[in-house]
């Protein structure tokens, strides 16, 4: 495994092995990427970390969803980059160089999704697979200005991938283009379990108010009122879940990494796996969460899933910031870099304790960098989000 090839740092230098695919499909013609935690038969699955990849056998068959969309036409051309065992948030694996952001190109990609995002905005593939966690879709790309969409929990097959906290792993992609969007998910989601028309937008204060600074509010406001010009004002609305955002945020942090151990733990205790620093202390924390505080976590998560579909009901989504700004600059210290991921994960996290759709557009720019408008909807949502994101984009090109 030698590093990263290309200018961009998006995909691996693992040399050419023959991936078949469809001539012909909806995707026909179409360039895909695959996100290294997905297995695609002839490869070994690296998902980020050089020991991992020098154990594991070349993958005797391809990942199913990754399947699904060679089988629709598409044609593939590499695998990406990811943060090491996919737990990071910001695109800076310490065994590689950092993919680049072509749309920005001194702040990070985000990640863990990085390498993905980074081939899709520099125009090297038209979808890219990638997951989402924490917020791994998402934030990605809010940051290089793609579409990406948090799947509801489960809805898609995530066998032949690595598993991180298998109660929040979902199966993502990415496009820049919502033609190819919805092209993409209409194949890998199928129809919409919920039939409800999604038409009674809301906002919460306290997500609006997580945006980083002044700047980051006034663009978010006018997103705001692009998405009330085609949607209508959204509603007022407030959760009576009594747990606060920082609660929500432990919450997920504490249930996150107390499944990564479980799935990671055993392999990371059994040699020195040189973990770069920021995942090895996550894991770290993960080690400590005991069995009490799992119960009384997954009892807190269970009540706001439960609240947050109340409040939605059948026909309303919330309009929030997808993360509190544009990505943070490649030169942010550590301490920089951590803040802004506990603040981002305070919005990204009510998406991954609900297991409910979000998906990010880019709607908006600040200091000339993207930031992403959110939609989240009930479960099984979907693709009536692609849609909504579709009428928003559409109409943002027109005006």
């Amino acid at each position: 495994m030698t590093a990263t090839h290309g200018p961009l740092n998006a995909f691996l230098d693992l040399g050419q092995v023959p991936v078949s695919n469809a001539e012909l499909g909806p995707l026909a013609g179409m360039r895909l990427a695959v996100k290294d935690i997905y297995d695609v038969a002839g490869y070994r699955t690296g998902c980020g970390n050089p020991g991992k990849f020098a154990e594991s056998p070349a993958a005797a068959k391809t990942a199913p969803a990754v399947q699904m969309i060679l089988d629709a036409g598409a044609r593939f051309v590499g695998k990406t980059q990811t943060d090491e065992l996919a737990f990071s948030l910001m695109g800076q694996n310490a065994h590689f160089p950092f993919p680049v952001n072509p749309t920005a190109p001194d702040r990070v990609t985000g990640g863990s999704s990085s390498g993905s995002a980074a081939a899709v905005a520099g125009k090297l593939a038209d979808i890219a697979t990638g997951s989402d966690t924490g917020g791994s879709i998402r934030a990605p790309a809010s940051f290089c200005g793609l579409i990406g969409l948090r799947t509801t929990h489960g809805r898609i097959s995530l066998d032949g991938a690595m598993k991180l906290a298998p109660s929040f792993d979902t199966f993502g992609w990415f496009a820049d283009d919502t033609e190819t969007y919805e092209t993409a998910g209409k194949l890998l989601l199928g129809r919409d379990p919920h039939q409800h028309p999604l038409r009674r937008p809301l906002s919460i204060g306290w997500l609006d108010a997580l945006v980083a600074g002044p700047a980051e509010a006034a663009e978010y406001a006018g997103m705001k009122a692009q998405a009330a010009a085609v949607f209508g004002e959204p509603a007022p609305a407030s959760l009576s879940f009594t747990s606060t955002s920082g609660e929500l945020y432990w919450c997920f942090r504490r249930l996150q990494a107390h499944e990564a151990w479980q799935e990671h733990g055993d392999w990371i205790e059994s040699g020195d796996r040189d973990l770069g620093a920021g995942v090895e202390e996550r894991f770290g924390f993960g080690r400590a969460v005991d069995a009490r505080t799992v119960q009384a976590e997954t009892v807190r998560r269970l009540t706001f899933r439960s609240e947050l579909a109340d409040l939605l009901g059948q026909d309303g989504f919330l309009v929030l910031p997808t993360v509190p700004g544009a990505a943070p600059l490649i030169g942010s210290t550590p301490e920089q870099l951590q803040t802004y991921r506990e603040k981002a994960l305070h919005l990204l996290c009510l998406s991954g304790l609900s297991g409910f759709p979000q998906i990010t557009l880019p709607l908006g720019h600040v200091d000339g960098a993207p930031f992403g408008l959110s939609l989240l909807g009930p479960s099984g949502s979907d693709i009536a989000l692609i849609r909504l994101g579709r009428r928003l984009l559409d109409s943002a090109r027109k005006a």
